[in-house]
This record gives structure tokens, C-alpha cells and sequence, in this order.
């Protein structure tokens, strides 16, 4: 199953696919700027940044989350006027330049991969701001990550009898600069809903002062999407709290489109499971693949992070399962671990399965028994 394919990265998402197609071992080819010193006739020397192309073996992957950017370091392996080969050279990857990836196996989880990236249905649909008194954070949700574009702090003093003029002046600067953040940092051609999520009446008051202010400066823009903002709770204004807002029914049934809902939904399913009919509710990979063995699983849920694995045998054994599983007819899950939860799904060894039929578990003690018999 050997192969190249060549890409071209459009958007900072795809930055965080590139970065999950990676291996080390990989060959990747693409252009790039190198220092190259000259010396001239009369044994002057000079150096001078050079633009060309190069093939990595790729030895090092290096991926910046909040700036989607992606370095990767490798050994040159092809030959080229202007770098030995064998020297060290470190790639990073640019929005619309194109890269050629090859791979001596290319599997069903890469290749799927590949296939959702070049997809456009798959771009950032949901925006979020989840606050509380004097803390706010305006989120993107992606299909691959949870993206926080800004944080928005202010000290509230506190409502003091008889003069309440400095907590409101304070609160009024923060829902201004929150409102600033939403038309800096949401994009509201693409975005289809904007979750407004908190605790107690702040999302209520927020919204209110942020269309008056928008009738009062004529703001068309916020007026003319009001349709798309949505009011939810939260139990805080921390970033984790979105997973409760994504959670709730009337915004499920807002997002049933996008890949973060459905996400949050198997999770929950999940627990409920647990919670309910532990039988029915394995996670931890020999637990896992003991139910598989039994074709046992509906639904397996795992973390796009294991995939990331450098030993070649442990993550052919997660794709394995994968396969295994969809021919099986059951559904296969997998979890950024950049969202929220897939960052629960981390919590519980980054897999996962809602299985059709109670499997009785075997205990560690019954299986040293069992060996001990033997």
C-alpha cells in the first residue's frame, strides 16, 4: 500500500490534518526557504536566503495548536544544488503551497483522513462565547478542535449598598470588549449558530446590551445575524463548560449537522451506558478488542491521538481494530483530541465502546486463575 499524494493546505484546519497524517518515516517533499552561504572569487563570504524544494525524511513533528502552525525537521534524502544529502532541514508547511506526502503503508484511518479534509462540508459551523461575570472566552468549533481566538478578563468590583455605579461601569467595559472579540474573530458568512452559554442571567444581560448597542451605532452586522445567536446555560465562563452547552437539546438539534454534536452525543451516550448497563460499556484496549472478538460493538469511540502513536505495530493494532469493527457493521467515532471531548475521551485511555449485547467481563484475577490452570 505504498503511494504519494500531494495536498494543498487552504485553511489553518488543515494545518491539524496534515500534522495527523504524519508519521515518522515518512518522506515529504515540498518548498522551502534555506540559508546558503556563497564565497565569491575574491574569498569574500556571504550568505543568502535561498527559496527551493526539498525531501525530508521526516525525523521530528512539531504542531502549534493556537497559530495552526506545523514544522516538521528531517534529513534531506533527495539531491539538491543547495543542501547535502543527510543534512538537517526543518520544513514549515504554508497555506496554499502545495506538499507531497509519501508513505511506505497508507491506511483505511489516513486515508479517511484525507478524504474529510478535502471535503468543504467539514469547515467551522459553530461559534461559541461562554462567560461568566468579568471572564469570557469566544471559541470556534471545528470539526477537528475546539479553537479559543480570545480571552476577555475584567475585575468586577463588587455591588456595595446604596452604589452599584463601579460594578456596572466595570460590566458594561466587559460585555463591550466581548462584543468587540465576537465581530473581531467570527466569521459570520460560515458560521450557521453562535452559542451564547452561562451561568445564571449574564448570557440574558449580554445579549441585551449587545443588540441595543448594535441598534443604537446602526451595527448591520450584528443585526442582521441576530437569528444565529443562541442563549445556553453553563455551569461557568471556563472553556470546558461548552461541552454542557453543546450537550443541551435545543442546541443537538440546532448542530445535528456537525461533527462536534454527534461527537458529544456518543460520549454521553457512553456514560448513560456506564451508568445504566456497565456490561454494555467497555473502554481500555484489551477491553475493547475482547468485545470486538465477541462483534460486540456499535458504536466504538477513539481518540485521533492514538493514532499519532510512533511504534508501527501498536498503531496498526488501533487501525486494525477500527477496520475490524466497521465490517463488523458497527460505527466508529473518532475524537479530536483537541475538542473538549476528546480531551474526556483521553481521560478514559482515548477508547472506548457502546457495545449491542452485555459481554461478561472477565476480572484480572479469573484471567491469573485461568493461567495459573493452565
Amino acid at each position: 500500500s505504498a503511494g504519494q499524494v500531494t495536498l494543498i493546505p487552504e485553511e489553518p484546519e488543515d494545518m491539524w490534518h496534515t500534522y495527523n497524517l504524519l508519521q515518522v518515516g515518512d518522506s515529504l517533499r515540498a518548498s522551502t526557504i534555506r540559508k546558503v552561504q556563497t564565497e565569491s572569487a575574491t574569498g569574500s563570504v556571504g550568505s543568502s536566503r535561498i527559496r527551493t524544494t526539498l525531501t525530508l525524511c521526516v525525523e521530528a513533528i512539531d504542531f502549534d495548536s493556537q497559530a495552526c502552525q506545523l514544522r516538521v525537521k528531517g534529513t534531506n534524502i533527495q539531491e539538491n544544488e543547495y543542501v547535502k544529502m543527510g543534512a538537517y532541514h526543518t520544513i514549515e508547511l504554508e497555506p496554499n503551497r502545495q506538499f507531497t506526502l509519501a508513505k511506505k503503508q497508507w491506511d483505511s484511518v489516513v486515508l479517511e483522513r484525507i478524504e474529510q479534509a478535502c471535503d468543504p462540508a467539514w469547515s467551522a459551523d459553530v461559534a461559541a462565547v461562554v462567560m461568566q461575570e468579568g471572564l469570557a472566552h469566544v471559541c470556534l468549533v471545528t470539526p477537528s478542535m475546539t479553537l479559543t481566538r480570545a480571552k476577555v478578563e475584567v475585575n468586577i468590583p463588587r455591588k456595595r449598598k446604596g452604589n452599584c455605579s463601579q460594578h456596572d461601569r466595570a460590566l458594561e467595559r466587559f460585555y463591550e470588549q466581548v462584543v468587540q472579540a465576537i465581530q473581531r474573530h467570527i466569521n459570520f458568512e460560515v458560521v450557521k449558530c453562535v452559542l451564547v452559554a452561562s451561568p445564571g442571567f449574564v448570557r440574558e444581560q449580554f445579549c441585551d446590551y449587545m443588540f441595543q448597542q448594535a441598534v443604537k451605532t446602526d451595527n448591520k452586522l450584528l443585526l442582521e445575524n441576530r437569528s444565529k445567536f443562541l442563549q445556553v446555560h453553563s455551569s461557568s465562563g471556563h472553556k470546558y463548560a461548552l461541552k454542557e452547552a453543546l450537550c443541551d437539546p435545543a442546541v443537538a438539534s440546532r448542530l445535528s449537522d456537525t461533527k462536534a454534536a454527534g461527537e458529544v452525543k456518543a460520549l454521553d451516550d457512553f456514560y448513560k451506558m456506564l451508568q445504566h448497563e456497565p456490561d454494555r460499556a467497555f473502554y481500555g484496549l484489551k477491553h475493547v478488542e475482547k468485545a470486538n472478538e465477541a462483534m460486540a460493538i456499535d458504536t466504538l469511540l477513539i481518540s485521533d491521538e492514538l493514532f499519532r502513536h510512533q511504534d508501527v505495530a501498536t498503531r496498526a493494532r488501533y487501525v486494525k481494530l477500527v477496520d475490524s469493527v466497521r465490517e463488523n457493521m458497527g460505527t466508529v467515532r473518532i475524537f479530536s483530541s483537541l475538542h473538549v471531548s476528546g480531551e474526556q475521551l483521553g481521560q478514559l485511555t482515548g477508547v472506548a465502546a457502546i457495545l449491542r449485547f452485555p459481554v461478561a467481563e472477565l476480572s484480572d484475577q479469573e484471567d491469573e486463575s485461568s493461567s495459573e490452570e493452565d
